[in-house]
């Protein structure tokens, strides 16, 4: 048997039902993706592309907005659930189809370690406003600053876990409130920090320029590679097929809307933030609120950590959520052992998977700098959207354009080669440090399909 062997893209009827309409979809994948990058990685992008990051927003959700297009075309063609890991598994094969979900999966992993490492960044920035600072030794992951554990960002990420593991339904609903909240956080920071913009930090919008084409530690292009961590959650849209209404129409504009409504967004905040404090000050972990305290707003600061605090939990679970369904997925099919795919009776939870995800994401996040952490998140995140063109191109090759109903991308082959092309490019933005932690996560997963995977894969009986 060839480790490129197909799974058939024909499922059986969903059990679930369809509910969501278009416009829960857009606010689901809105709600997904607002505020993991804006409320923790902010700074540090602005840090390395100067105001000019509002550019490379732009540039990072063109990449998005390209990937989403062939997302949307295999949604609205191979409406199963899985999302990249079923589309690549239907037309490129087992392998590849077993590397994009490993890939999906060290993405979730890194999120919800590098999303805890933020909140951890909040919560440390709101108890220093009342004198209350944890041990140097503990508060991050520096050691050249004599930081050598995340305390918070493993202790959330345990909690976290405890909590998808008690009672699933109310997570999800404490989950739904605070997106309210999180919205909240983002409207008074822009209609407070807009009168309090000073434009002589835009002075010089573009310090780095547009960057090097290959291994760049700054500019305006290593700024759009950060930012694709900002779009995290957009690819989690797809999984929700099975309960969409009309998926072939609904799935395609919903994420279309979403993946621009954010990039708007993005775009507002980050100039606003710019605006604020000049970019060389802008280095740390909580980025949106410590802005506000530099301007003499610090109700307002305290206010958007407050939400960030709760609302960053909230992307934490959605995450572990997603990343426990895939595990679940990948034990179905075989590649991982059945163990992964039990469910607990009394919380109707895949318990083995929740804690395996907890475990490592926990570690991750009290050991594993932010910075590598989200670097991390973009770099896999871009080899598993690098894939998807090529495996769109052998779909049309194999099977002709879709059909009457079905969305399409337009100019299909243009689109394809050049979504690929900058999802390369952007992989070479990364640096030494992402690249040696990826070769070795990717390493771990070559071996894993190797010495399991191949041999216990339900296309191998």
């Amino acid at each position: 048997m060839s480790i490129f062997r197909i799974k058939s893209s024909d499922d059986k009827p969903s059990s679930l039902q369809r509910h969501l309409s278009l416009g829960s979809l857009i606010l689901l994948g809105i709600g997904t993706m607002v505020g993991t990058g804006i409320f923790t990685r902010s700074g540090a992008a602005i840090a390395t592309s100067g105001p000019a990051l509002i550019i490379s927003i732009l540039i990072a959700a063109i990449a998005v907005g390209l990937s989403a297009f062939i997302y949307a075309e295999f949604a609205s063609r191979l409406p199963q659930g899985g999302g990249a890991y079923s589309y690549i598994y239907a037309t490129l094969g087992e392998f590849p189809a077993w590397m994009a979900a490993w890939f999906v999966g060290i993405e979730f992993l890194t999120a919800v370690a590098g999303v805890s490492s933020g909140w951890g960044s909040y919560l440390k920035g709101l108890l220093s406003e009342v004198g209350i600072n944890l041990p140097t030794a503990l508060s991050g992951v520096n050691p050249a600053e004599g930081q050598y554990v995340d305390l918070a960002a493993l202790l959330v990420v345990v909690l976290i876990t405890g909590l998808v593991l008690l009672d699933s339904r109310k997570s999800l609903r404490f989950n739904n409130i605070l997106v309210v909240l999180k919205f909240s956080a983002l409207a008074l920071f822009i209609g407070v920090g807009i009168f309090k913009i000073n434009p002589a930090n835009w002075s010089n919008f573009a310090p780095f320029g547009f960057g090097q084409l290959v291994g760049g530690e700054t500019g305006i292009m290593v700024g759009a590679a950060a930012m694709f961590y900002a779009f995290l959650g957009f690819e989690a849209m797809p999984m929700a097929i099975d309960e969409t209404k009309d998926p072939q129409k609904n799935m395609p504009r919903a994420i279309a809307i979403a993946v621009a409504s954010v990039a708007v967004i993005y775009a507002i905040v980050t100039l606003i933030l710019s605006g604020l404090v000049n970019y060389t000050q802008l280095n740390v972990g909580d980025a949106v609120a410590f802005a506000l305290r530099q301007v003499g707003m610090g109700w307002a600061a305290n206010y958007v950590a407050t939400v960030a605090i709760l609302t960053l939990i909230t992307v934490c679970i959605s995450l572990l959520f997603a990343l426990t369904r895939l595990l679940f997925s990948l034990s179905q099919d075989g590649l991982l052992p059945k163990s992964f795919s039990n469910v607990s009776e009394k919380s109707q939870v895949p318990a083995n998977a929740t804690i395996l995800s907890g475990l490592i994401a926990a570690l991750m996040a009290g050991f594993f700098p932010l910075n590598l952490l989200a670097n991390l998140t973009s770099l896999v995140t871009l080899m598993c959207m690098a894939m998807l063109p090529i495996g769109l191109m052998k779909l049309r090759k194999e099977k002709g354009a879709p059909k009457s109903g079905e969305f399409g991308v337009p100019a299909a082959p243009v689109v394809s080669i050049l979504s690929f092309l900058i999802c390369l490019f952007m992989i070479g933005q990364m640096d030494a440090d992402t690249w040696k932690v990826f070769f070795i996560t990717t390493l771990v997963g070559v071996l894993i399909y190797a010495f399991y995977g191949y041999k216990h894969s339900s296309l191998n009986k």
